[in-house]
């Protein structure tokens, strides 16, 4: 396998450790996908990213990311921390936009300042669930869901289930009853959850999230790109806060100690609904694998 270069970045995070991590491999097109999911494994983290090369490709840089169970064509907080370790460590320069190859097609992502942002795929909707069912798989009472609007499934890239909750209390009893779990995804394509409520820690964040996720190998993760771009386009869809556009800050892994702030972005236009998610990248550790 030889040595490899690999970076550790905090994705999501205001300031070092905290946010989500994820473990960056440099000039990894030579290693298998066994090799890979090996090395996925071995990092442990929610993902882990693999580029396979230095050079530009068709105008942007491959990429695969892991899970510590499996490959994913698409993930949000690997697609950020990735493109943050192509501009500092092989451009090491100024960039105002990167592009990454992923399984889903080209994610560009743009730098502004500070924040880094990536514009997801179009969304897709998916079937909705029944609240008792939802309610039940979750771990939370009934009356706790807000059925005021659907639990449907939306994908960018990934579908994940997403659960509106009346407050904060009820996010954070949620406690995902696995065997539960598994009887309601079996009809449908989300193989994840995204439970939500208006109410935050801080009081500047216009929401609070959790997300599940261990049928991916992911018990609960820290921050969550993808699954937060699905939220975007739901609240657009269905017009959570009464508008066709929102533009807000979403908080998530307070309950697990990994605090983490995300940028959503989303309007709906001529029947397009555009989802960007943005988020602040720390680096915190660079070696090699030997």
């Amino acid at each position: 396998m030889g040595e490899l270069e690999f970076y550790i970045v905090d994705v999501f995070a205001e300031e070092k450790y905290a946010g989500n991590q994820l473990a960056v491999f440099r000039n990894a097109g030579h290693l298998s996908s066994e090799q890979m999911q090996k090395i996925a494994n071995e990092t442990h983290f929610s993902e882990t990213t693999f580029i396979l090369s230095d050079q530009e490709n068709n105008g942007g840089y491959d990429v695969r990311i892991f899970t510590p169970v499996e490959e994913l064509p698409f993930a949000g907080h690997p697609t950020l921390g990735t493109a943050f370790i192509i501009k500092n460590e092989i451009l090491k320069q100024p960039a105002e936009k990167i592009i990454l190859n992923l399984g889903v097609g080209q994610i560009p992502v743009t730098l502004a300042g500070k924040l880094l942002w990536m514009k997801q795929i179009e969304p897709e909707f998916g079937q909705t669930a029944e609240a008792k069912k939802v309610a039940g798989a979750i771990g939370i009472d009934f009356e706790y869901i807000d059925q005021r609007f659907p639990i449907e499934e939306v994908s960018t890239g990934m579908f994940c289930l997403i659960v509106p909750l009346k407050n904060l209390n009820a996010v954070r009893q949620a406690a995902v009853d696995r065997e539960k779990f598994r009887k309601l995804i079996e009809t449908l394509l989300a193989r994840s959850v995204l439970i939500f409520c208006p109410e935050a820690y801080d009081e500047n964040n216009d929401l609070n999230v959790r997300f599940f996720a261990e049928e991916l190998g992911v018990a609960e993760d820290p921050a969550t790109g993808s699954a937060n771009g699905c939220l975007a386009a739901y609240l657009v869809k269905n017009r959570y806060f009464d508008e066709d556009r929102i533009d807000i800050k979403v908080e998530q892994g307070y309950e697990i100690s990994r605090p983490s702030l995300l940028y959503l972005r989303a309007n709906e236009e001529e029947g397009r609904i555009n989802v960007h998610v943005g988020g602040k990248v720390e680096m915190i550790a660079k070696g090699r694998f030997i």
